[in-house]
């Protein structure tokens, strides 16, 4: 599994059984710019990121603010330059990827640090407000039992495991956060490796739960982990770059009314908020994205 393509979670969210139905304009990028006075949010080609887009636009109605939606876009080769020619102004992204579109020599990790870089690296009007708490990254999982009885908290806990079984994608095998970032930087070795290429989906939970691997790469907010109450071990020397939900916004359209609303959702805004959210967005009852944006806004107290 690779964090520097986030395409990767629209295969994840294929393997969930959850449809990618377009909203808005049938073509969502048809080369209007917004109106003067309004703001025009975006959202990528995946149920999460239309649920958070969902959850910024209801936001900025309820304070008066003029919305229009153009949603399900596609991807960053689609969205970001309509962000910068003005057929969208805003839409929800994921930090450590956006960094790595804009600049592919970063280096950054933390989400202090990423946050940081991306001040310098966006072009043109583009910027960023306030990180949210919330990640949709790639993240090591163990189940309740084993990491009661190895006393698991950490991935650096996972050294002290003979034998350790990991499952994940083929390429965590050679890719810096995969196996050789184990090694490197919480000294794990002799780890034996099962590739399972379904992007954390269903045959990698089945190897985790049946026992093939004692560890498996989920991205932290698929619904199984909640649904089988995985534990997701704790990355505290960040071998997996910062994917931190993030407004990115055209500066021209950062009010202060806009800033504030958007900063108030980032500071609420969690990983297992979106966890929620997704497990909740998918099934034969699942929720439409505009309900569970409305119910989020409810509860958080932001409507």
């Amino acid at each position: 599994m690779t964090i520097h393509k986030r395409t990767a979670a629209i295969a994840v969210a294929a393997l969930l059984g959850l449809s990618l139905v377009a909203c808005g304009s049938s073509d969502p990028t048809d080369g209007a710019k917004a109106p003067a006075d309004s703001i025009t949010v975006g959202s990528a080609a995946f149920p999460e990121n239309e649920i958070i887009a969902e959850i910024y636009a209801q936001a900025l109605e309820a304070k008066g603010v003029k919305v229009d939606k153009k949603l399900n876009i596609g991807a960053r080769e689609a969205y970001i330059p309509a962000l910068e020619n003005g057929e969208i102004d805003l839409l929800p992204e994921y930090s450590g990827n956006l960094l790595q579109y804009v600049d592919k020599e970063a280096t950054a990790t933390s989400s202090e640090d990423v946050a940081a870089a991306l001040g310098d690296a966006l072009p043109g009007k583009l910027k960023v407000l306030d990180v949210s708490k919330a990640e949709d990254k790639d993240s090591l999982n163990v189940t309740p039992e084993f990491a009661a009885s190895e006393g698991l908290k950490t991935i650096g806990d996972l050294k002290k495991i003979d034998g350790l079984k990991v499952g994940a994608n083929p390429e965590f095998k050679t890719r810096p956060f995969g196996l050789p970032g184990m090694e490197r930087i919480y000294g794990i070795t002799g780890a034996k490796f099962t590739a399972i290429s379904d992007g954390g989906g269903p045959a990698t939970l089945k190897a985790l739960l049946s026992g093939k691997v004692d560890v498996a790469d989920i991205y932290s907010t698929t619904p199984s982990i909640l649904a089988n109450k995985l534990v997701t071990l704790e990355d505290p020397e960040n071998m997996f770059a910062a994917q931190n939900v993030v407004p990115l916004i055209n500066g021209d359209k950062a009010s202060d009314t806009v800033t504030t609303v958007l900063n108030e959702i980032s500071a609420q805004l969690t990983t297992q908020d979106l966890l929620e959210l997704n497990t909740k967005n998918q099934g034969p009852d699942k929720a439409a994205p505009a309900d569970l944006a409305k119910q989020w806004l409810t509860d958080k107290g932001l409507i």
